[in-house]
C-alpha cells in the first residue's frame, strides 16, 4: 500500500480520536477498511460506558462484522492511531483481520511492537501483517496533549 493512502485512512482513525476527546476519554481511534470502503469506527468510549472492552479498535471491529454480517473480516484492514493492546491485538488474531496500521507505538501496553509481540507468534492459526508508524507524530501529539489537559487540570484543584 503507497505511504499516501495510509496516511489517508489514518486520518480517518484520527478523527475518530478527536471524538473520544472531546468526550473526555483517551483519544483513540480505529477504523476498518474493506475494499477501500470504512465498514467500522471507533473512538475510546470506557469512560462514557463505563466498560474496559470499550476500546477503539473492539468497536470498530464489532460494527465491521455487523456490517458484513460475519465475524471473519478477511481482506479488511484496521487503521489506529495507537499499537494494539494485548485485547485487541487478540481481538485482531480472532477476526482474521489482514493488515493493522498503527501510529504511535505504545510502551506501557503495545502487544505489537513494544512489550509484546503477538502478531509474530506463528502459533496462532491467523497471521495479522502490521505496519508502525503512520502519521506517528500526529498520532503522539493527540495523546500528548490529552494527558497535558489532564495534568494541569489536576494541579489546578
Amino acid at each position: 500500500m503507497s505511504d499516501l493512502k495510509a496516511e489517508y485512512w489514518m486520518q480517518k482513525a484520527l478523527e475518530q480520536a478527536q471524538i473520544a476527546a472531546s468526550k473526555d476519554e483517551v483519544p483513540i481511534g480505529a477504523i476498518v477498511v474493506y475494499r477501500d470502503q470504512i465498514i467500522g469506527c471507533g473512538y475510546n468510549q470506557r469512560e462514557v460506558q463505563q466498560n474496559s472492552l470499550s476500546h477503539a479498535e473492539l468497536i470498530a471491529l464489532n460494527e465491521a462484522c455487523h456490517r458484513l454480517g460475519q465475524w471473519r473480516l478477511i481482506d479488511c484492514d484496521l487503521y489506529v492511531t495507537i499499537e494494539p493492546c494485548p485485547m485487541c491485538a487478540g481481538a485482531l488474531i480472532n477476526s482474521r483481520i489482514r493488515q493493522v496500521y498503527f501510529g504511535a507505538s505504545d510502551p506501557k501496553a503495545g502487544a505489537v511492537v513494544s512489550l509484546e509481540h503477538l502478531l509474530d507468534n506463528f502459533q496462532f492459526n491467523h497471521r495479522v501483517l502490521y505496519q508502525g508508524g503512520i502519521l506517528k507524530n500526529q498520532c503522539q501529539q493527540i495523546i500528548q496533549n490529552f494527558f497535558q489537559i489532564i495534568r494541569s487540570k489536576r494541579k489546578i484543584k
